[in-house]
C-alpha cells in the first residue's frame, strides 16, 4: 500500500487510583464496545469507499453517445502524418536518404575501398550506440527536462524521444547497404590486383551475408511472427559479425598502410580501429552487468504473478530484461517502484509459455542483464496535466507514475475481473494514490469504446496529454484517434 499507517500512542500516569464502582466499571466497558464498534465501521466505510471509487459512479455512463471533434487536416494530411510518417519514420528517412546523398556521389565519383570501409563502420557505429542502455537513459533525461513553463508543440516534440529507434534501424540499414559498395570496390581492386587482398574481401562477403540476414529478420511483419528467430538471429549473427568486423579492419587497415610504418602504429592511427573498439564495449558492457538475482513471487491469479526484487532501486518509466536462458531469449518488464520502498517489482501476465511458466512455477532466482533503462511512461513529467491509460497487465508501467504522483494524474484502467486478476492490494494502492482513478471492469461492463472513453475522461479532467500501455492494436487507435484531434498522445511503438 503506497499510504502509511501510524499507531496511536498513549501515555498513563498513574496517581491516587481510586476503585471502580460495578455501574462505573460497566460504564467503561460500554465506552470500549462503542470505540470498538466506530473503529470497525471506520475499516468497513474505507474499504466501500475503495469499492466505490473503482465505479466512479460509473462516469462513463452514456459515453458512447458523446459527440467526438472532427479530426484536424484532410484524411491524406492526417494519415500521412500520423500514421505513415510517424516520428520513428521520419527519423528513419533522414538518416537514410541523407547516406544514400552521399552513397551516391561515393558511387558516382569513385573511392576507395578503404574510405567506404570507415563510412560503413560509422553507421554500424551509430546503430549500436542507439540501442545502448546509457546512451537510451542520456536522451530521456536530457529531453524530459524540458521545464513546463515550455511552450506545449515543444514539450510534444520531447515527449517523442522514445522514437530514437528510427536512428537505429536507419543506421543499421545504411550501414549495409555500404557494405554492399565496399564489397564492389573491395571486388573490384583484388581483380584489379590493387590493395584490398583476397582475405579482407573474403572476411566481407560473410559479413554481409550476416547483415543481410539481420535486416530481413528485424522487418516488422517477420519480427512479429517469428521473435524468436529474430532474437537468435540478431544477436548471434551480431556478434559473429562483431568479431568478423575486427579482422576486416585490421586486415584492411594493413592493406593501406604506408610503407615504413608498423602495423600497430597505422592501427591506433585509423579511426575506424576506435570506432570499432566503442561499439564494441557498447555491446560487452550489459552483460559485464549479468546476474542471477533473488527473487520472490507472489502469485495474483492463474493469469498474473507480481515478481519482488531488491537489488536495485528503479524510477518511474524503467524496465529490466529477465531470462532463465541467458543466450538464448530474454523478456522486458516495466518495474513498479513504491516511494520509500527498497527495490522494484514487475507484473508478469499470461501471454505464452515463458510467462506461464513464470505463474505455474514461480521462480526462486532469475538472471538480470544490464541496468534499468527508461520507457515510453518516462515523458509523463513533461505535462502539466496528464490522462494514464492502461488495458489488463499494462498497469505494471503505469502504476509507478500513479505512485510518485509528479504531476497532477487520472487513471483509466480497463480489464476483466480486475481484484480477482491483479488482487486487492494492487487495485487499493492505486486507488488510494489517485483517488479519481476510473478501474472499468471489461467482464462486468463489456468492451468499451477507448477512443470515446479516453476523450471523454481527457475532457473531464483536463488533460494535457495522454500516456497508453495497451496492446499494439488498441495504442496505435488511441494514440492516432487522440493526435488527429490534437490533443498528445504517447504510446509504446514496435518497430525499434
Amino acid at each position: 500500500m503506497v499510504s502509511e499507517k501510524r499507531s496511536a500512542e498513549s501515555s498513563q500516569t498513574t496517581l491516587n487510583v481510586v476503585p471502580l464502582t460495578p455501574a462505573e466499571s460497566r460504564a467503561a466497558e460500554l465506552a470500549k464496545e462503542v470505540v470498538d464498534s466506530t473503529a470497525a465501521s471506520s475499516v468497513a466505510d474505507h474499504k466501500s469507499e475503495l469499492a466505490s471509487v473503482e465505479e466512479k459512479g460509473n462516469v462513463w455512463d452514456g459515453y458512447l453517445d458523446d459527440d467526438l471533434p472532427e479530426k484536424t487536416n484532410g484524411r491524406l494530411v492526417r494519415n500521412l502524418r500520423f500514421q505513415i510518417f510517424s516520428l520513428y519514420r521520419r527519423l528513419f528517412g533522414i538518416v537514410f536518404i541523407t547516406n544514400m546523398g552521399i552513397f551516391i556521389n561515393e558511387a558516382v565519383r569513385g573511392t576507395n575501398a578503404k574510405h567506404l570501409g570507415t563510412i560503413t563502420i560509422a553507421n554500424l557505429f551509430v546503430s549500436i550506440l542507439m540501442r545502448q542502455e546509457y546512451v537510451i537513459n542520456a536522451f530521456f533525461t536530457v529531453a524530459c527536462a524540458a521545464p513546463l513553463s515550455w511552450p506545449l508543440w515543444i514539450r510534444r516534440i520531447l515527449g517523442r524521444v522514445y522514437s530514437i529507434g528510427g536512428i537505429h534501424s536507419g543506421a543499421g540499414v545504411s550501414g549495409t547497404v555500404w557494405l554492399i559498395l565496399f564489397v564492389a570496390q573491395a571486388t573490384r581492386e583484388v581483380i584489379r590486383n590493387e590493395q584490398t587482398s583476397v582475405a579482407t574481401l573474403t572476411i566481407s562477403y560473410v559479413i554481409l551475408v550476416l547483415l543481410v540476414g539481420m535486416v530481413i529478420f528485424a522487418y516488422p511483419a517477420f519480427r512479429t511472427k517469428q521473435h524468436d528467430s529474430f532474437e537468435a538471429t540478431h544477436r548471434f549473427a551480431g556478434w559473429t559479425a562483431v568479431a568478423l568486423v575486427w579482422a576486416q579492419v585490421v586486415l584492411l587497415i594493413n592493406d593501406y598502410r604506408e610503407p615504413g610504418t608498423s602495423l600497430g602504429n597505422a592501427v591506433v592511427h585509423s579511426p575506424t580501429f576506435w570506432l570499432v573498439l566503442i561499439l564494441t564495449c557498447s555491446i560487452i558492457l550489459p552483460w559485464l552487468r549479468l546476474r542471477k538475482v533473488t527473487v520472490k513471487a507472489e502469485v495474483l491469479s492463474d493469469h498474473a504473478v507480481r515478481l519482488h526484487f531488491d537489488y536495485v532501486n528503479t524510477h518511474p518509466g524503467h524496465f529490466t530484461r529477465m531470462s532463465h536462458s541467458p543466450l538464448t531469449e530474454w523478456h522486458s518488464f516495466a518495474t513498479i517502484s513504491v516511494p520509500g520502498t527498497q527495490g522494484y517489482s514487475a507484473i508478469v501476465s499470461r501471454a505464452g509459455d515463458w510467462t506461464k511458466q513464470q505463474i505455474e512455477n514461480p521462480p526462486k532466482q532469475i538472471w538480470i542483464r544490464g541496468i534499468p533503462c527508461y520507457g515510453v511512461v518516462r515523458v509523463v513529467p513533461l505535462f502539466r496535466r496528464v490522462l494514464l491509460v492502461a488495458t489488463g497487465s499494462g498497469i505494471g508501467p503505469i502504476a509507478p507514475v500513479v505512485y510518485a504522483n509528479r504531476v497532477p494524474l487520472q487513471l483509466l484502467w480497463t480489464a476483466p475481473n480486475v481484484r480477482k486478476t491483479f488482487g486487492d492490494k494492487i487495485v487499493d494502492s492505486l486507488i488510494e494514490a489517485n483517488p479519481n482513478a476510473v478501474i472499468y471492469d471489461t467482464r462486468k461492463h463489456g468492451k468499451p469504446d477507448m477512443v470515446k472513453l479516453t476523450y471523454r475522461l481527457v475532457r473531464e479532467f483536463n488533460a494535457e496529454a495522454v500516456v497508453i500501455i495497451s496492446n499494439q492494436p488498441l495504442t496505435e487507435k488511441v494514440v492516432y484517434g487522440m493526435m488527429s484531434r490534437g490533443i498528445p498522445a504517447f504510446g509504446a511503438i514496435w518497430d525499434s
